[in-house]
């Protein structure tokens, strides 16, 4: 999965700053596996009978996608990094992931994809603490 990531980043000309190229290809490879992984349990959700019920599962689906697709983004950019903005972002799709996976959590008895949705959300949540870390 991070083969062309790091690929990528060893490419790039300015390579990956001041980051650890590991942690970074991981990270990066996390955030858009977890933001499709939760755009899809949106949508399982959404074809439930009782979507109702998953309301708020589906609103916390979409959050984390979207925070994850942009945290990606930011970590793809190499040119100029700001690294307040990366952390800013490594913080906010932690944050996202954790609240996501704890609302899928509470369904992932009954739903397959809540299950498997929660585990792409700890994992990004992981490699974010990782890079953060790495950071530090």
């Amino acid at each position: 999965m991070t083969h062309h990531i790091s690929a990528m980043l060893n490419a790039h000309p300015k390579g990956a700053g001041t980051l650890d190229k590991d942690n970074l290809a991981d990270c990066i490879a996390a955030c858009f596996q977890c933001a499709q992984t939760c755009i899809a349990c949106a949508d399982a959700c959404l074809g439930e009978d009782m979507v109702a019920d998953l309301a708020a599962c589906i609103r916390t689906d979409l959050d984390c996608a979207d925070m994850c697709a942009a945290t990606g983004n930011v970590l793809t950019r190499q040119t100029a990094t700001n690294i307040a903005i990366t952390r800013g972002a490594l913080e906010a799709c932690r944050a996202a992931c954790a609240a996501c996976a704890e609302e899928c959590e509470r369904h992932a008895g009954m739903h397959e994809h809540c299950r498997i949705c929660a585990e792409a959300c700890r994992r990004c949540e992981a490699a974010c603490t990782a890079l953060l870390d790495a950071m530090a």
